[in-house]
Formats: structure tokens, sequence, C-alpha cells
């Protein structure tokens, strides 16, 4: 009788152990696939990818680029020497933003070509200037002496402002930012117009009596505020000039783009800017 007992409670034994084995009363559960058992989130690097003139935005943004490693954005610079290539990039997403141009070129930009491109900040002005070619100062400009502009619309009639605002020419009433040479209204020293790509400028500057130079390419070229012979009315010109960090319509939340913004209106860009680039490059932040 002992013996039967014995196998009896045995059985039951067996019987409640592999009951308990099916799972349910498992103490240490599995994590779900793919998460982290420590619930530590893994930041992945986000790659942004930003076009810009060599100077000088591409210098501004290697400020940025510090930045924004820290917060694991990986800002990637790819230089451009045309005001075309910038913008249709964006356009086709091979960009997610630029940073060369001024508002009222963007705009223009737009009419002209059917983009969708838009500002998502305004980071600096850069004041338009004329630079000496074989001609040494504006007092000394002969009749019919060669003046340079830049050929893009809006750029070429800013250098035409300011060339009136000097007393060489004077422009039609009402042409605004639409001027071309052909609304130059009095012209007494007969002064040959030469319109020119604005990257080209610098390059022909020694065959030209004086140019008017954007500034990106007058700091490219190694030409500072010294060399100038007149500025435009930066109190005139800011605002329509400002230079601005540009995506394609959509994007303008995007978390990294917004990082960028931060740290392109940061007190570390606006100390570069000021140490770097003088009253050459001007903060609108």
């Amino acid at each position: 009788m002992k013996k039967l007992t014995a196998l009896f409670l045995s059985l039951a034994l067996v019987f409640a152990l592999t009951a308990c084995s099916d799972g349910a009363g498992d103490a240490t559960p599995t994590p779900d696939a793919g998460s982290d058992a420590t619930d530590t989130p893994q930041t992945e690097t986000v790659v942004l990818r930003v076009g810009a003139s060599p100077a000088p935005h591409a210098q501004i943004l290697e400020v940025a680029k510090e930045i924004l490693a820290q917060e694991n954005i990986d800002l990637q610079i790819t230089e451009f020497d045309d005001y075309i290539l910038p913008n249709t990039a964006v356009e086709d997403g091979s960009l997610d933003a630029n940073y060369f141009q001024h508002i009222t070129y963007l705009n223009n930009f737009n009419e002209e070509n059917g983009t969708h491109l838009v500002s998502v900040a305004e980071i600096h002005y850069e004041p338009f200037a004329i630079y000496a070619g074989k001609t040494s100062s504006l007092d000394a400009l002969p009749d019919g002496a060669q003046i340079g502009v830049p050929n893009d619309g809006t750029n070429e009639a800013r250098a035409l402002m300011l060339l009136e605002a000097q007393g060489l020419i004077t422009l039609k009433e009402g042409v605004g930012l639409a001027a071309t040479k052909d609304d130059i209204a009095e012209n007494p020293h007969n002064y040959e117009i030469v319109e020119l790509t604005a990257n080209l400028l610098t390059s022909t500057l020694q065959d030209l009596d004086v140019a008017v130079i954007n500034g990106n390419y007058a700091l490219g070229a190694g030409l500072t505020e010294d060399d100038a012979l007149a500025f435009e009315d930066a109190a005139a010109s800011a605002a329509p000039y400002v230079n601005v960090l540009a995506v394609k319509e959509g994007n303008e939340d995007n978390e990294a783009i917004q990082a960028l913004v931060r740290a392109l209106q940061s007190d570390e860009v606006k100390a570069f800017m000021e140490e770097t680039f003088g009253s050459a490059v001007v903060p609108a932040f």
C-alpha cells in the first residue's frame, strides 16, 4: 500500500511540473524583437545635405557643422560656383537646403523657373560694392569706361542702382529691381555696361575699368572692404538682399532643418561672421 501511495505522489508531481513548463509561469520575459532591453533609445545619425557658395556661406556652414555634430546631425556641404544648380538641386531633392542667395533672387528664381523654394531663416547680409580694375577711382573713370555688372535678374538691377547712387548713370523712373542696362535713361559719359555671369566678374576685373561684384564672389577672390570704391546703402538694401537658408516648400518644419536654423543663428556663428568678415558680412539675427 505504501508503494502505491508513493507511486501516485510521483505521478502527481510530474503532472504539476509539466503544466508549469507550458510558458505561463516563465519569470524571465524575452524582449520584443528589435527592442532595447535597457530601454535606452538608439539615436541614428541624420544626414543633412546643403549647397552653398564657397565664401562666405560654406565657411559659415562649417561652424554650424560642428554644432550639429553634437546633435548627431551630419551636415554635408556641397559648394557651387553658380546660382542655378544649388536651386535646382533643392527642387529635385538631391539637396535638402541651400544657403547662397538673397531673398529677392530666390523669389525671382521661383517666378522664372516655376520652382517651389522658400526661405526658412534670414542669416546675413552682404553689401554690394564697386571694385577697381584698370581705373583706381570713380572720379578717374574716363568717358566710355567699361563697367562690369552681374547679368542675373535682380543682381543686375542692384548693381545699376549702386552706379546710379554714385552719380554715374540715371535709371528710368520706377524700374526698380527689374532694371537692366536697357533701362538707363542718362549716361553722360557713355560708360559701357558689360553684363557678365557673376562668378566671372572677379577673374575679368583686370580687363574692366571697374566692376560691381557680389559679396560672396568678392570674398572668394580675396577682395576686402578696403578694396571697395563704394558700397551700397546698407539701411536701404539689407531687407531685400538678406541671404537666406532655403528649402523646398513643405520641408520647413523638418527637425534637422530647424536644427540647422538654430545653429546658423547661434552666438558662435555670429561671432565667426564678425571676426572673420567684418562689415563684408553682417548678421541678420
